[in-house]
């Protein structure tokens, strides 16, 4: 790509734990090129981050706005960006952007969230999420006041409030379940993915009712599979169904107004469908929000405001 073509670009850069994904964003807000791998801020020291960091400048020379969202602001970082506390709206964000230099490319850092819950007074944090959010409310892909959901490794369950994060909550369900499935007791009782099939929605019920804690359901899933009560075969799916209806408890007692929504779904399609299905089976309604670029969409809106312009 020429320089011609690059004018009026910007670079958004989504790194997280596990993965390095970097954009160029036209002045429409639109990806026209991308690059990504699995490197990670884990994985890194701040040598290999600099390396990271000049790939994207030889790859894309002359474009001088570049913004970072995600763990690069961590405490595990180049440098902690902070979080700016909620109830907080895009502008908010905006003016926590904190300037640093990688290497010879200079950086503007997205700061992450935090809030301190209304229902159970206790806090919680996030990063990189908050950009892709923004960016969904600025392409009217989400509503201005609701629950919204991110199911992935973290799950987010947010409560938006006029445009603004109010408040969320974050279930570590997808970690569990990759962790547990990886090595140790339950990786024995797996044998394939996880799917909407009956032995899931019995693990949803078992989540929900909560008749033990989820240490004692955990360890039972292999109980039940070593006695012929769960096929082998369907040990990923009630494992996955009884991580996500113990999550579904705890959002619907964080928010009680999640019930009588239709709440929109964002993330991995597979992922997005389990979650989907998990939901109807409790009468919840739900659907899937397109998510692809809206994170450049939070990019481009951060460096309008830093203008002083509307994108």
């Amino acid at each position: 790509m020429n320089q011609k073509h690059m004018q009026g670009c910007i670079v958004g850069i989504n790194w997280g734990s596990s993965n390095f994904r970097a954009y160029l964003i036209d002045a429409d807000a639109k990806v026209v090129d991308a690059m990504e791998a699995p490197a990670g801020i884990a994985g890194l020291d701040r040598d290999g981050m600099i390396r990271h960091m000049a790939s994207v400048a030889v790859r894309w020379p002359g474009v001088t706005h570049v913004y970072a969202c995600g763990m690069i602001g961590s405490n595990i970082g180049w440098i902690d960006a902070g979080y700016v506390e909620c109830p907080v709206a895009l502008g908010g964000l905006a003016q926590g952007l904190r300037e640093t230099r990688i290497g010879e490319v200079e950086v503007l850092v997205v700061p992450g969230l935090a809030c301190r819950r209304t229902r159970d007074n206790a806090s919680d944090i996030m990063r990189g999420e908050e950009t892709e959010l923004f960016g969904l409310l600025v392409s009217r892909r989400l509503p201005q006041s609701g629950i919204v959901a991110l199911p992935g490794t973290h799950t987010k369950w947010v409560r938006m409030d006029g445009g603004r994060v109010r408040e969320f909550s974050t279930a570590m369900s997808g970690e569990i379940f990759d962790r547990l499935t990886a090595a140790g007791l339950l990786a024995s009782i797996v044998d394939g993915p996880a799917h909407a099939s009956p032995a899931f929605f019995d693990g949803v019920r078992a989540g929900v009712r909560r008749d033990a804690g989820l240490g004692t359901l955990l360890f039972g899933a292999r109980a039940a599979v070593i006695r012929g009560d769960i096929k082998r075969s369907e040990g990923a799916s009630y494992l996955r169904g009884l991580l996500i209806g113990s999550e579904v408890a705890d959002a619907r007692a964080l928010f009680p107004e999640l019930a009588e929504a239709s709440i929109p779904l964002v993330g991995s399609g597979t992922v997005c469908a389990l979650y989907a299905a998990a939901l109807s089976h409790l009468d919840i309604d739900s659907h899937a929000v397109e998510s692809r670029e809206a994170i450049a969409r939070g990019f481009a809106e951060m460096h309008a405001l830093r203008l002083g312009s509307p994108a």
